[in-house]
């Protein structure tokens, strides 16, 4: 099978990624082979190698990437990643952050870092869909699940910048994902922090909240 037939077939299957076992069961080759192929078409730039095994027709968003590379997890763009996008934050974030159902990986693609960070189901969700096909966080879950993993032991939640909230806002919504933590300690360790946050929010006005740290 030519280089030509094969990108028409997995084409085919009408979706953007894919894996190289998909296409080794579709055009009933090895592994092995199908890897072969699909490097050769991404040295002619038809298809992307976004991960071990894990490949994309086009071009992708490093957004886009993170529900490819979280597959066959759910997942979507969360923490500093939709706080940017949201105009939260002013610092663009190093690292594309995305929340998922799946274990916590860290992939190095073309298009940029891609951090994927475990959540339990109860708190998944919160997120809409872009413009550009992207699951994002809402305003809110952005910056929940950013207090929610603060904890975590490798600290890349330790701090946040500037907040800017806005006045739309809306507090309620954050009050009720954290009302869905199992864990006491947990629960308890991010409602104080969002009184944190509320109680800085007092004190400068509504557009801005000063940055959150670590464990207190």
């Amino acid at each position: 099978m030519n280089q030509v037939e094969a990108l028409s077939r997995v084409r085919d299957l009408g979706v953007r990624a894919f894996e190289t076992r998909d296409v080794s069961a579709l055009l009933r080759v090895s592994p092995a082979n199908a890897s072969v192929l699909l490097s050769r078409l991404a040295g002619r730039g038809l298809v992307r190698r976004v991960g071990r095994g894990r490949w994309t027709l086009g071009d992708a968003s490093p957004g886009q990437l993170v529900e490819q590379l979280a597959a066959p997890a759910p997942a979507y763009v969360s923490l500093q990643s939709a706080m940017f996008r949201h105009g939260m934050i002013e610092q663009v974030p190093a690292v594309t952050f995305g929340v998922t159902l799946g274990r916590a990986r860290r992939f190095a693609t073309a298009a940029g870092a891609v951090s994927l960070h475990r959540i339990p189901p109860a708190l998944f969700g919160g997120f809409v869909v872009a413009d550009d096909g992207t699951k994002l966080a809402t305003p809110e879950k952005a910056l929940f699940d950013f207090l929610y993993l603060c904890p975590t032991k490798s600290r890349i939640f330790a701090s946040l910048p500037e907040v800017d909230l806005g006045r739309s806002f809306r507090w309620s919504e954050l009050r009720a994902w954290a009302l869905k933590i199992a864990g006491k300690s947990r629960r308890a360790f991010v409602e104080k922090k969002l009184d944190a946050f509320m109680a800085a929010r007092r004190r400068v006005g509504p557009s801005a909240t000063r940055p959150s740290r670590g464990r207190t």
